[in-house]
């Protein structure tokens, strides 16, 4: 059974910073890609970021230049450090993981967390 486990939302104010971590565990042979997506109130999931096993990084356009997405392959760990934070990106922020076990090595799954709420105002 996998299991996504995240942390780090919380308010913060105009300008500030968080840093959100995305823990997965379970029986995994290959998570590609991890990522992040976010859901404002009233408005569809959207991509934040993504990272490869291999590093190669894709970001939202909203986000380039103040997000940063970084990955610890050996703890199946996805972070995202976010600076300058607006009050736009108030949402609830979702880990994305779309991974293989063992017994399917490759058959790869799409897996959600449970979402972590990040809200930016003074």
């Amino acid at each position: 059974q996998v299991q996504l486990v995240e942390s780090g939302g919380g308010l913060v104010q105009p300008g500030g910073s968080l840093r959100l971590s995305c823990a997965a565990s379970g029986s995994i042979f290959s998570a590609n890609p991890m990522g992040w997506y976010l859901q404002a109130p009233g408005k569809e999931r959207e991509l934040v970021a993504t990272i490869t096993s291999g590093g190669s990084r894709n970001y939202a356009d909203s986000v380039k230049g103040r997000f940063t997405i970084s990955r610890d392959n050996a703890k199946n760990t996805v972070y995202l450090q976010m600076n300058s934070l607006e009050p736009d990106d108030t949402a609830v922020y979702y880990c994305y993981v779309r991974l293989s076990t063992p017994d399917r090595p490759s058959y790869y799954r799409a897996f959600w967390g449970p979402g972590t709420q990040v809200t930016v105002s003074s």
